[in-house]
């Protein structure tokens, strides 16, 4: 589907923040990302400029659908291919 599960580092939260969900978010995932990897989240129009937060790629599965862009699209490919 696309979406990328993101979580707080410990200690952190969106008030801790000052996070609203009203700002425009950009998150830098890398061209080969890792499981638990560190990304940052770049904020428009918030209290704070960025800050990081854990991918929560936790298998190599969930990178795999990740790189097909998504579990349907991996399917799709994998039956196609067959």
């Amino acid at each position: 589907m696309g979406v990328v599960p993101l979580q707080f580092l410990p200690g952190q939260s969106a008030a801790s923040l000052g996070l609203t969900g009203e700002e425009i978010y950009s998150v830098e995932i890398p061209e080969a990302p890792r499981t638990h990897e560190l990304v940052t989240v770049k904020v428009s129009g918030g209290a704070v400029p960025s800050f990081q937060v854990t991918a929560r790629f936790d298998t190599e599965v969930d990178l795999t659908y990740y790189r097909h862009g998504g579990i349907l699209n991996y399917m799709i490919r994998k039956m196609i291919q067959e």
